[in-house]
């Protein structure tokens, strides 16, 4: 590694020395990611994980791809990079455990102007703690350096993640009738979705982000925008071991009226009763500063519920209690239907 160096390459704006620099910082992090199913180490040209199908007659692996979006403009602006790479794990595994699926690893891609080994090893350490709090393993990732094509102070963060689930436990919504209960986990903030929005309404560029406001519980806009989204996967293996889930439908881009109707059969549909869901601050900041009509709220953000859960009316105290002892504040937030109206909020 120390003879690779190129002056030419460096000359144009890549520097393959601070690429290496920034591994050796990253290792750390991703050491606490390991987890048994690891059989390589970093640097390698693909990562190596053992498949443990014990138990299972028909395994079933699940993908599941995501970014972080444009809430990597509040990181910019804050010049804070150590949780958005959470929102990276976080937007692959919530997606995955809708399938019932455990996420096994996962790897990062950063894309960057410059790259300065301390803020990718930063954006790294989220991303391993992303993993931790999933339980999966970070196993391999890419840096890529780009002059030219990002700003210098500039960078993008995407990421993969692989999962395993027995067939026959593969969450299946062919059972759901109307009056199953719908459970809702909150969240713990905007998440990763809607930003373009929020970024206009709230004019992040031009506005001191970091002026704390009493609307927000005396945190400043940029604190409450880059508060990681919130990782379902261990209290959701919990539930599926305590009860049969019907549906579960992880609140991103769309809200209520695009995910959850994503879990639910054709021919039924699900009613919310809005007074249910704990309406976060922030939403409540961007619906006024920016006029927005509640349609649109819960069309476009997840209002304080990150993530819906089906399950059998008689099943409901069973996974209440269940979700509340993995230390969430589920709560019923309203019931199938025999409407084909997709959802209805009143």
């Amino acid at each position: 590694m120390e003879k690779s160096f190129s002056e030419s390459y460096k000359a144009a704006g890549v520097d393959i020395t601070a690429g290496y620099k920034a591994v050796e910082l990253m290792k750390a992090h991703i050491a606490r990611t390991m987890t048994s199913g690891v059989v390589s180490d970093i640097g390698g040209f693909g990562g190596l994980f053992e498949l443990d199908i014990t138990g299972m007659s028909r395994p079933v692996l699940v993908s599941g791809t995501d970014g972080v979006g444009t809430k990597l403009k509040i990181a910019f602006l804050m010049d804070r990079h150590d949780t958005v790479g959470i929102d990276c794990v976080a937007m692959c595994v919530n997606d995955i455990i809708c399938c019932g699926a455990k996420p096994l690893f996962f790897l990062d891609y950063i894309a960057c102007g410059k790259n300065i080994p301390e803020k990718i090893a930063s954006i790294v350490s989220g991303v391993a703690e992303g993993c931790v709090q999933a339980g999966c393993a970070l196993i391999g990732g890419e840096t890529a350096e780009m002059p030219g094509f990002y700003p210098v102070d500039e960078y993008d963060l995407a990421g993969y993640s692989t999962g395993v689930v027995d067939r026959s436990k593969i969450i299946d919504n062919s059972t759901m009738v109307p009056g199953d209960i719908i459970i809702g986990l909150p969240s713990s903030g905007v998440h990763s979705n809607g930003f373009s929005l929020v970024r206009k309404v709230l004019d992040v560029e031009n506005t001191d982000i970091k002026r704390p406001l009493e609307a927000l519980g005396g945190k400043s806009i940029g604190q409450t925008l880059l508060t990681p989204t919130k990782i379902y996967v261990k209290p959701m293996l919990s539930l599926f071991e305590k009860v049969t889930v019907k549906g579960v439908s992880h609140i991103t881009g769309g809200g209520f009226y695009e995910n959850i109707p994503r879990s639910i059969p054709h021919g039924l549909g699900a009613k919310i009763d809005k007074k249910s869901v704990p309406v976060l601050p922030v939403f409540d900041l961007i619906k006024s500063e920016g006029k927005v009509c509640e349609r649109d709220m819960f069309n476009t953000f997840n209002m304080g519920i990150g993530m819906s859960v089906v399950v059998s009316k008689e099943d409901a105290d069973t996974a209440l209690n269940t979700l509340r002892e993995s230390g969430e504040g589920a709560l019923i937030i309203g019931e199938i239907t025999a409407s084909e109206d997709g959802v209805t909020i009143i």
